[in-house]
């Protein structure tokens, strides 16, 4: 009887939506890792060099979540010491490669920053150059 119930209530897996607003890039001070998406959506939002972009959290080594270390001015994943640059380039530990980009641009009807995380941009493949992974501050 309780595999027969199983059925009438099945797994259901709720992903959070892979493109999300975040707010309207005066929200994001240069120099700054804001972190208030990281848990519900998997991304910071970080204005860096000018260049406003979109890390996805999760470390290219074995895909743990890695931490901002304010501190440190580095992210660093905690299950294997991979650490990465402010901007996603990694420079110690076990990673092969930098942190991947969501695409991110402007919404035309509210100007609200819309990310995309369905869209990934890979540095090693030359696509950070890509005009639809990052946001040009002025």
């Amino acid at each position: 009887m309780t595999a027969f119930g199983r059925f009438m209530f099945p797994n259901v897996l709720f992903e959070p939506p892979t493109s999300f607003k975040v707010g309207k890039p005066e929200d994001f001070p240069p120099g700054v890792v804001d972190e208030r998406f990281k848990e519900a959506n998997g991304v910071w939002i970080i204005h860096n060099e000018g260049l406003l972009t979109a890390l996805i959290a999760i470390c290219t080594h074995l895909g743990c979540p890695p931490a901002w270390l304010e501190a440190q001015n580095k992210f660093k994943c905690p299950c294997h010491g991979s650490g990465y640059y402010k901007s996603g380039i990694n420079f110690e530990g076990p990673t092969p490669r930098p942190l991947e980009r969501a695409k991110i641009s402007i919404d035309p009807v509210d100007g609200q920053i819309l990310v995309d995380k369905s869209q990934k941009y890979l540095w090693e493949q030359g696509q950070w150059e890509d005009p639809s992974s990052f946001i040009a501050m002025s």
